[in-house]
This record gives structure tokens, C-alpha cells and sequence, in this order.
């Protein structure tokens, strides 16, 4: 049995980091695109290094997501992150869609990726939910489908289920039968990969040791910058040939219920500071190409249409082993976003 019941509570330990000669990928795994630069997925699917973050705040206009996605594709942006959970997929699959529309790219050039919320992780429900995506988003197939969290809630149409008392309400599911319906949604080709997020590496040695497992999760999403490394899950994941995604990747913006608004603010610490002024960057280029030269996947969140723009400049230039090191140094631990719902 597969389970983890109702409880929620990341275990991820991060600390360390390998240089850059010590790539977190195999050299096959790092392909390029003339385009574009890609990692190669364990199931042979390509994924863009850079992501555009799609979630906003509940108080943005919902018609803010269809116009930065635009913006985002238009300055070069083939890696689209967005979820259930986000309530913005019909604005950003319209953004993808009038791109594709007016020649900018083609179906095939997108990255799209979509998350299974917490209230679908029953295995009878999961392609339901892709299916409701997919009619949102109105595309034919997802690139990557990913399991949001490793904790489930009641079914129903309520994101966040709460009983008379306030109280969360919970569900029990084994995360293996979730797996094979994700399986499933793959052979049926509703999902071009299939992957997990926010599971530290006890969870993800549940779905690997799975008996009869068709398809490994191909990548494992997680809050990850400067603050909080994750090496330890970097190499984990490494050696099973999982790629990292990383989320928060800029520390975070002090969004009330879900970041503690204690924590320093990474953008401002002056080793990234000093590092950004040698390279005439800004410290969130320096914080995202760290990532990249980690061989971690980076998604960058940002409805500033000036930041957007300079987020691309971040494959324009390269960091050294020294400046590695430094922000190495810089681990500590922090989790800015408590996702114990």
C-alpha cells in the first residue's frame, strides 16, 4: 500500500550544490534547440529551461493572465506553467492560442503545462480533471500533467474544502492508484508527460518502487532559490533521471495565506546584489541563471511587463564557479511559501 493518509508535511532537506562542471544532467539530457535550451525528459520529451509562472493573486484581473502570457510568447517564452488551482487556464490557453493564431508560434513550439488539484486525487477523478483543463485551456493535449501536491482533499468543486468549524477537510488516497490513472491520461495522449510537484524524496520512492510502474514521474516541482537549494532532492532526483523544477525561484512576492512575510527578502541580499553588479544583471537574472546552471528547470513569475522582457536575458550570460559558490553560501533553509493547508 501506497498511502499517505491526510497529513501534509514536507520533508525536503536542502543544502549544498554542484559546480557547473558537475552537471545535475547528462550531457544527452542537456540537448539544445537552435532556438531554444532543453532538457531532455526521461520519457524523450524535450522541456524549455526557462518557464513563465502563470499565478496571480486573487485580486489580479483575471485578463492580466491572457495579456503577460501573450507578452511572454511574444518575447520568446515557450514554457507555460499554469494549474487548476490558478483559475486563469481559459485566459492563458487563449494567450497560447492567438499566438499560434497569428503565426508567432506554432502548437507544437509550447511547453504547456497543467497541475491535478488536491481535490481530484482519486483515481476515477484525475482524468475528469485533465479533460476539464484541457476544455478550459481548449488544447488537445497537455505537454506535462503534474500531481500538485502529495496531500488530498474532499472531492467536490470547492478548491479548498472546509467543514461548519473552518477545518480543512481531507481525503485518504493512495498516491500510487493516482499515478496509473496519470498513466493512463499518457497512453491516452491527453498528456505528453506525466510528473509530480511539491513531493520530497521518501514520496517520490513510493511511486518509483511502485510494482508494475510504466511511467517514472519526469520531473518534480518544487520552491527552490538561493534560500533553499535542495540539493540533497537535486541529486535525488538526479540519479532517478527526474528533472527539477524549480517555483519561488525569486523568493517569493509577500502574498497573505501562503508566504510568511517575515523572511528576508531575497532580491536584496548583497551577495546577489554584488554578483548582479559585476555582471550588469539584475539580482533575479543572477537567482535564475544559478538555477540554470544547476541544471534545474526554472520558472519565472512575473505580471511586470518590463521584468518579463529582461527575464529572457538570463541565457545571455553565464556565471562563474566563484560567483557558484557564493550563492551556494547563501542556503539556509528558508521555505517562504508554508503549504501545510
Amino acid at each position: 500500500m501506497c498511502s499517505w493518509g491526510v497529513t501534509f508535511v514536507l520533508l525536503i532537506t536542502c543544502e549544498g550544490r554542484r559546480r557547473k562542471s558537475e552537471s545535475a544532467y547528462s550531457e544527452e539530457q542537456q540537448a539544445m534547440d537552435p532556438k531554444y535550451q532543453r532538457v531532455k525528459l526521461n520519457d524523450g520529451h524535450f522541456i524549455p529551461i526557462l518557464g513563465f509562472g502563470t499565478y496571480a493573486p486573487e485580486e489580479v484581473p483575471k485578463s492580466e493572465a491572457l495579456e503577460v502570457t501573450q507578452l511572454a510568447i511574444e518575447v520568446g517564452f515557450r514554457h507555460i506553467d499554469c494549474a487548476h488551482l490558478y483559475q486563469n487556464e481559459g485566459q492563458v490557453g487563449q494567450a497560447i492560442r492567438s499566438k499560434i493564431a497569428d503565426g508567432t508560434v506554432k502548437r507544437e513550439d509550447i511547453f504547456y503545462t497543467s497541475k491535478l488539484w488536491s481535490t481530484f486525487l482519486q483515481p476515477e477523478l484525475v482524468r475528469p480533471a485533465l479533460e476539464k483543463s484541457l476544455k478550459n485551456v481548449q488544447l488537445d493535449y497537455v505537454d506535462l500533467y503534474i500531481i500538485h501536491f502529495p496531500l488530498a482533499l474532499k472531492p467536490g468543486e470547492e478548491l479548498f474544502p472546509k467543514d461548519e468549524n473552518g477545518k480543512m477537510m481531507y481525503d485518504s488516497v493512495d498516491l500510487c492508484r493516482t499515478w496509473e490513472a496519470l498513466e493512463k491520461c499518457k497512453d491516452a495522449g491527453l498528456a505528453k508527460s506525466i510528473g509530480v510537484s511539491n513531493f520530497n524524496h521518501k514520496q517520490l520512492e513510493k511511486i518509483l518502487n511502485k510494482p508494475g510502474l510504466k511511467y517514472k514521474p519526469v520531473c518534480n516541482q518544487v520552491e527552490c532559490h538561493p534560500y533553499l537549494n535542495q540539493n540533497k532532492l537535486l541529486e535525488f532526483c538526479k540519479s532517478h533521471d527526474i528533472v527539477l523544477v524549480a517555483y519561488g525561484a525569486l523568493g517569493s512576492q509577500r502574498l497573505k495565506n501562503w508566504v510568511n512575510p517575515n523572511y528576508p527578502i531575497l532580491l536584496e541580499d548583497p551577495v546577489l546584489c554584488a554578483i548582479a553588479k559585476k555582471h550588469k544583471q539584475t539580482p533575479a537574472l543572477v537567482a535564475l541563471r544559478y538555477q540554470i546552471q544547476r541544471g534545474v528547470v526554472v520558472l519565472a513569475k512575473s505580471y511586470n511587463r518590463k521584468r518579463i522582457k529582461e527575464n529572457m536575458q538570463v541565457l545571455d550570460f553565464e556565471l562563474t564557479p566563484e560567483d557558484m559558490k557564493a550563492i551556494d553560501g547563501l542556503n539556509s533553509n528558508i521555505r517562504y511559501y508554508d503549504l501545510v493547508l
